[in-house]
């Protein structure tokens, strides 16, 4: 019989390993290093640089469109590009440095993508822009529900407190698992290993010269995307109707109805990242609303809902863009959490079972003649080698749960310590819930845990505090559940690339840390440099008014809606489950074009604009791999990640000539041609 491998068959068996990877024809022995000598100063301190970058990203594309694209490959890219150049500089001019291995290049990667984490799962967008002023008087005073009581404005105390108190505990709470999901289980987490083929293939012979052209490539249009932002800013004048921005490329009619390309390099890139499915599900959602939809509803003026109501109104139009906008996310959401808790469960069940398709050895099996076998067995061996004490992690959740349930009370007085505590005593089975469907679909579901915990603590609460309590809770699940899969998805990266575990979680830690600090300044950055959550302006922060009122029909109900909308976000919530329904159960060659019903609700509340800009990009990388499929894959990435860092540079130069007043010189303006 075969026995499953575990951590001290392995480790009794790593010189045996090692001795024939050592004898391989051919082959130089590759040698690890030790997880010490993979954590460095330079490492570190370009990891705070693309921190800085990445969240200012992150923010833009949170307050704009709330889609955040995968950038662990940009993370790698770009980590590889700076330590590289560096270090060939130094080298250069005859100073020695320590050579620059893969082991480090994903320990830069992991600390990158546990900082920029944070801006998302911080509810920066979210569900802490959600309790501010602005979102409140968004709504209006007398709406029933949302009580001037339940405001907390932004703050970088009490964000950076309350980041501290809470991102820590993901990391801790699936580590003991690492072997179970990575190993055992070997869920493929696709964005963790695209990024480990990266980095691999830049640290082999073989990949060094496509590693060179990638580099050159993002460099390039970085560089166009940088230049093509700063030439647009001359033209946006003062207010939100000038510029490229707001350029009537499909017509004045379309254009009243937000159908336009606005020249965005960063939509542009996201559609270039983003599966052609989901930007053609983008694009189908902004023709539905915005096509056919909100037309439809706005002839009723004055029969479904008031005429003559304010763009912002919960009780006309607006009420139906945002309500709608909720079912089609909680219809896919709850679909997909209840789809990922049954097959954990069921795949849970198999592992136990006799015919186990979990990884094992023969006793009589000959090593050697396997190479595939014995590289699967490196890998084993390096992962486990330096181990994260059981006891160090439960004790560590323990100890930050315990300081969390007694500091958040602190911070937000509604949520209760024993909501707090109630909070972590299910979140680790949450985490290991988003963590498994992160490796099996590649698809983050942590915004949809945020609502569920939304959801009950409001109710719970009640009309006393219940909105506020709501969405700290929201944040405070949402931070678990996203650093959980995040730290499992890099596991999965340390993984292929011989990285040490205990490295990449001593990364994860520093990389949160870091992000505890960055991502409140980075935000700050904005919030005090624009006019977020303006409905007209470029930061409309869309998620900040559908989280405040999720958070007020938990408290208060549904009965404020205007006609119809109730039974409508009822049409759209089953549609939602349908579409996911017959996803699963069509044939890949017609599922593969069924619309995803997330992705589709997005334009709903925003406008079709940037659903345009992610189609043309959709549309340059499938025109792009029917003429070279090979130069598409390789350089497809390289050219997202170019076009959306360079716009994200420019926010830096632009937000700072906006807290000194400077405005730029020209509007080019076309809307006061609509009436003529």
């Amino acid at each position: 019989m075969g026995r499953e491998i575990s951590e001290p068959l392995l480790l009794d068996e790593s010189q045996k390993v090692e001795a024939v990877f050592g004898k391989e024809e051919g082959e130089e022995e590759e040698v690890v290093p030790e997880w010490k000598d993979q954590i460095t100063i330079r490492g570190l301190v370009v990891s705070a640089m693309l921190g800085v970058l990445f969240c200012i990203i992150t923010h833009k594309l949170n307050l704009t469109v709330g889609i955040i694209p995968s950038l662990n490959v940009a993370a790698g890219l770009l980590g590889f590009f700076f330590v590289k150049s560096w270090t060939e500089l130094l080298w250069r001019f005859g100073i020695r440095v320590a050579p620059f291995t893969k082991q480090e290049n994903t320990v830069i990667q992991t600390c990158v993508v546990a900082c920029y984490g944070l801006a998302f799962s911080g509810g920066f967008g979210s569900s802490m822009i959600a309790m501010d002023e602005k979102t409140y008087n968004l709504i209006g005073a007398d709406y029933r529900g949302n009580r001037a009581e339940d405001v907390k404005n932004p703050g970088l105390g009490w964000m950076i407190g309350f980041l501290f108190v809470v991102s820590f505990l993901g990391l801790f709470s699936l580590v003991p698992l690492r072997k179970v999901m990575v190993m055992d289980y070997k869920l493929t987490y696709p964005s963790g290993t695209a990024t480990a083929m990266l980095i691999n293939s830049f640290h082999t012979n073989a990949g060094a010269e496509l590693a060179q052209k990638q580099v050159k490539c993002l460099g390039k249009y970085l560089s166009i995307s940088l230049v093509w932002s700063c030439f647009k800013w001359f033209f946006s004048g003062i207010g939100d109707s000038c510029g490229f921005d707001n350029f009537p490329t499909l017509g004045l009619a379309l254009f009243k109805n937000t159908f336009y390309f606005d020249f965005s390099p960063t939509y542009v890139g996201c559609g270039l990242i983003c599966p052609h499915i989901v930007n053609c599900s983008v694009l189908l959602g902004a023709i539905i609303s915005w096509g056919f939809l909100w037309p439809f509803i706005s002839k009723h003026a004055g029969d479904w809902y008031p005429a003559g109501l304010g763009g912002s109104d919960f009780k006309g139009l607006y009420g139906y863009k945002v309500f709608i906008a909720i079912a089609l996310i909680l219809g896919d959401g709850l679909y997909n959490l209840v789809k990922i808790i049954s097959v954990s469960v069921k795949e849970v069940c198999n592992k136990s079972n006799a015919d186990s398709k979990l990884p094992i050895v023969g006793d009589n099996q000959d090593i050697e003649t396997s190479k595939s076998l014995l590289e699967q067995r490196k890998r084993d061996m390096v992962f486990l080698k330096d181990r994260i004490p059981t006891l160090f992690a439960a004790s560590g959740y323990v100890g930050l749960a315990a300081i969390s349930t007694a500091t958040i009370p602190r911070i937000f007085p509604p949520l209760k310590w024993y909501f707090v505590l109630c909070s972590y005593i299910i979140a680790p089975a949450l985490a290991f819930c988003n963590s498994y469907g992160t490796g099996l679909t590649d698809w983050n579901l942590t915004s949809t845990y945020g609502k569920i915990g939304l959801f009950i603590i409001a109710s719970l609460v009640g009309t006393n505090g219940g909105v506020i309590a709501g969405l700290a809770a929201c944040g405070v699940m949402m931070s678990i559940v996203s650093t959980a899969a995040d730290l499992m998805q890099d596991f999965k990266t340390g993984y292929l690339t011989l990285s040490s575990a205990k490295s990449m979680f001593i990364s994860q830690l520093v990389g949160t840390a870091m992000g505890c600090v960055i991502a409140p300044l980075t935000f700050w950055l904005f919030w005090t440099a624009f006019d977020i959550g303006a409905p007209d302006g470029p930061y409309k922060a869309p998620y900040a008014v559908i989280f405040r009122e999720m958070a007020i029909l938990g408290v208060e109900g549904f009965s404020e809606l205007p006609k119809h909308c109730l039974a409508l976000c009822c049409g759209f919530f089953v549609g939602a489950i349908v579409l996911n329904l017959l996803r699963d159960v069509t044939p890949m060659r017609i599922s593969r074009f069924i619309p995803i019903p997330m992705a589709m609700s997005v334009p709903f509340y925003i406008g079709a604009y940037f659903a345009i800009d992610m189609f043309v990009g959709t549309v340059i990388l499938f025109v792009w791999e029917m003429m070279n499929r090979k130069d598409a894959e390789d350089f497809g990435g390289a050219v997202a990640s170019g076009l959306i860092c360079g716009d994200g540079i420019w926010t830096i130069p632009s937000a700072i000539l906006s807290i000194f007043r400077i405005s730029p010189p020209i509007c080019m303006d076309f809307r006061s041609s609509l009436g003529g």
